[in-house]
């Protein structure tokens, strides 16, 4: 492939390293601003991911003008189709965090006692945290890298959280049993923390692109 094309896939693969920089910044913030209650950070979390929804619609018209005027073929054409549905993946986790954010913070300032869980809900959010870490390391240095490493260490901390989250939502459970003045508070905490849940699929799903780019084969999606 000529110079320019090389050049263009390196800069949308520098866009989508710094994509993911901005969602780790704003998992940062999140989770300080839950272990030391701070508006502040909440606030900081929500300015990191004001543009990942704009920032991802431009990838995606990157993408798709480099597929019309280079026409790549084999191992190219892999990458940029992985590159496009990758945005999607990033949409949605920002989403996700997004909506995280606000209701965290909202949940901090009611009635519910998070005490118990306040440890398991940091290492769910540490687990996202991980494997979004993975992903930036994989992009920052991809022409060197392994792609079956990075889907390993990410589908590791994926199993994490589903085991963390599945410990959160047997005790949300036995609350909203024994609490019925907070139940209420208590289906909030766990459709909150969910988002988080659903983060490491999605993670999961981008190792899976990352790995189909390299080596071909199929995708098998969370959803």
């Amino acid at each position: 492939m000529l110079p320019r094309y090389e050049n263009k896939l390196n800069e949308i693969r520098t866009q989508l390293s710094n994509l993911t920089s901005a969602i780790i910044c704003a998992n940062k913030e999140t989770l300080h601003a839950f272990e030391v209650n701070d508006d502040a950070s909440y606030e900081n979390a929500k300015q990191c991911l004001k543009s990942i929804q704009a920032d991802a619609n431009k990838i995606d018209s990157e993408v798709i003008k480099t597929l019309a005027l280079y026409g790549p073929e084999a191992d190219e054409l892999r990458l940029l189709i992985a590159f496009l549905k990758m945005t999607n993946e990033f949409d949605r986790i920002g989403e996700n965090m997004k909506k995280y954010n606000v209701r965290l913070q909202e949940l901090c300032r009611g009635e519910c006692d998070l005490t118990v869980m306040t440890p398991s809900i940091i290492q769910l959010q540490k687990t996202t945290l991980n494997a979004l870490g993975y992903i930036h390391e994989y992009l920052e240095a991809m022409s060197t890298s392994d792609a079956q490493e990075l889907f390993r260490k990410v589908s590791v901390e994926e199993s994490k959280n589903d085991d963390l989250f599945s410990v959160i939502e047997k005790d949300l459970l036995n609350l909203i049993s024994d609490s019925h003045e907070l139940s209420a508070d208590y289906v909030k905490v766990l459709s909150t923390l969910r988002k988080l849940e659903r983060t490491g699929d999605r993670t999961v799903n981008i190792a899976s692109l990352l790995l189909y780019a390299q080596q071909g084969g199929e995708l098998n999606f969370h959803v």
